[in-house]
């Protein structure tokens, strides 16, 4: 399976992200998956070849396995919408914050989405409990301290994977994610929030709502985002469109309308010879199109938004080739804007 079967896309750009900008141009037929392997066992035989250590390709191995076996448990559940839910372990089931994880967990289970977590305890716990063994997913990582599965997740061990290492763990929560869900936490919360921003706004993933929830009167995200705007932005160390790309609220009914909005109109996107491609579940009205076209032109490169149909190298997407399109030459550095215009086809285009 290629990422471009992926019903939301993870690559969501080129099929090969390696490629020169130049090459990007060139037509070429995607590789099979048979070609792949190959690819990769090409590789590890060059790895034996290389000076590398033990202690290196120990951990690719390692690295490796665990892709493998967290790419086979999720496939069971490729066609079901998902949030990440990242929080601290530390949090006490008397905490605000513990509830309204837990709300926040029933709430998007009800509408249809399966939740991930980290599977320890705390925010992760909480959401959990909420959303139910049946919609949750794991992905526990191997500490000396702190991390074990929580009940709900020991209750669903077969959606339970278990990892060494933080960055193919890291990989698999975006990877996999339709929205993530921050809830107060340490260290660990801020470096996966901050992860999951930088991964939208350079494009290196496809566009998905991230949401800070402060627990009731809370400024724990209020003041993360004061941060961002006053150091940050004042510093021009991001665009203005890049606050977009997040949202802070206190608000559990108001995370979860995030999440389930996004989609409302918009399903998915990809790049498709250069030019971007938004999957739509419904055709918008020319009216609407026109504005569009007019209010978000800065960051067509080249012509102007066309409502097309499928192109035929999304025939390998069956079950999405019916969606009609939007299709245009997009400047891939302004993907705060490209957030706008969606969120304004989710509010007008229904």
């Amino acid at each position: 399976m290629t990422s471009d079967d992926l019903p939301y896309g993870f690559d969501a750009f080129d099929p090969d992200p390696l490629e020169f900008p130049a090459a990007r141009s060139v037509e070429r037929r995607p590789q099979t998956v048979a070609e792949f392997v190959r690819d990769m066992k090409e590789t590890a035989e060059k790895l034996g070849r290389d000076d590398s250590t033990r202690g290196d390709v120990k951990m690719m191995s390692v690295a490796f396995k665990e892709l493998r076996y967290a790419l086979k448990v999720f496939s069971a559940y490729r066609l079901k919408r998902k949030v990440t839910v990242f929080g601290s372990a530390r949090t006490k089931p008397d905490d605000p914050s513990f509830q309204q994880a837990a709300d926040f967990g029933k709430q998007i289970a009800e509408a249809g989405y399966m939740v991930i977590t980290g599977a320890g305890g705390g925010i992760m716990e909480a959401a959990h409990v909420g959303s139910g063994h049946e919609h949750s997913l794991g992905l526990n990582i191997m500490l000396p301290f702190e991390q074990s599965a929580n009940p709900v997740m020991m209750k669903a061990n077969e959606r339970l994977v278990t990892l060494k290492y933080f960055f193919t763990r890291k990989l698999m929560f975006v990877k996999e994610a339709d929205a993530v869900i921050l809830f107060p936490g340490g260290f660990g919360t801020l470096d996966e929030g901050f992860e999951a921003l930088t991964l939208v706004q350079t494009g290196k993933s496809h566009l998905f709502p991230v949401v800070c929830v402060d627990r009731p009167g809370g400024n724990y995200w209020k003041s993360w985002d004061q941060f961002i705007r006053a150091e940050l932005l004042e510093r021009r160390l991001i665009s203005p469109d890049d606050t977009a790309l997040y949202r802070v609220t206190d608000s559990v009914e108001e995370a979860v309308k995030e999440v389930v909005n996004f989609t409302r109109v918009y399903h998915s996107m990809r790049y498709v010879k250069g030019d971007l491609i938004l999957r739509l579940h419904q055709t918008i009205s020319q009216t609407l199109l026109e504005e569009i076209r007019k209010e978000f032109a800065s960051f067509v490169v080249k012509g102007t938004i066309e409502q097309t149909a499928a192109d035929p190298s999304e025939s390998n997407e069956q079950h999405i080739v019916h969606l009609p399109r939007l299709r245009f030459r997009f400047d891939r550095r302004q993907l705060g804007r490209l957030r706008l215009m969606i969120d304004r086809i989710n509010r007008e285009g229904a």
